[in-house]
């Protein structure tokens, strides 16, 4: 399923981005719930950001009202959410696909995503059959992790990760998180691990830190 999407070409009117980033919004917010921080980045290259929605789906814990979720949330079984992330990964895949298409290869793309939306990132990420430029994963975890091994790829065992985390986050605890990047680390993945004291949220100075991880990524 093609997703809506918002795209942003950030730089100079007329100036080619170096690269994309394509942004996954968390849970029941949409495309443009990231929007406002791109001026706050201090990019030093052009680069094309590219917020996705997505789809409305009835959620377990609100009832099985509709809301904006890249897969259904059922505490009691968190495992069901597989095939909705595996739709979600191919929905993200063709947004790739896309930026090739407008001469923006892989391997000039950051996956990136916040609470639900860093899970698709890093699911797709991991398993990518072409190299790309960065994943960036915010207040999220690693799926399934008890299979991971069962799932990645070679292709992106190099590619920078970087994940950051509240240290009072209450929807995803921070063990959670650190469980994730002990997974990932002993996958011999590169994890650049940063915390905050926020809860399930976006802080000051961790947009410092992602324009800084960005700028390393395109320069």
């Amino acid at each position: 399923m093609s997703l809506e999407r918002i795209i942003i070409d950030t730089g100079k009117p007329g100036a080619s981005p170096v690269g994309s980033v394509i942004w996954m919004h968390g849970f029941g917010a949409d495309a443009h719930d990231f929007e406002p921080i791109i001026p706050m980045l201090d990019l030093e290259e052009p680069l094309r950001f590219v917020f996705p929605n997505a789809p409305l789906r009835p959620i377990t814990i609100s009832g099985g009202a509709k809301l904006r979720a890249w897969y259904d949330i059922n505490p009691q079984a968190p495992m069901a959410a597989s095939g909705e992330i595996k739709a979600s990964v191919a929905s993200i895949t063709e947004i790739v696909a896309d930026q090739a298409a407008s001469g923006i290869s892989p391997q000039r793309v950051v996956l990136a995503g916040f609470s639900q939306g860093g899970v698709i990132a890093l699911e797709l990420g991991l398993a990518f059959p072409e190299k790309l430029a960065g994943i960036l994963a915010l207040s999220t975890y690693v799926h399934d992790q008890e299979h991971l091994a069962q799932r990645i790829g070679p292709a992106n065992r190099e590619t920078p990760i970087l994940m950051v985390h509240g240290q009072a986050d209450q929807m995803i605890p921070m063990a959670m998180a650190v469980n994730s990047r002990t997974a990932l680390s002993d996958l011999n993945y590169r994890v650049e691990w940063r915390e905050y004291p926020m809860g399930h949220e976006v802080c000051p100075q961790e947009i410092t830190a992602i324009g800084e991880w960005l700028n390393t990524i395109y320069t």
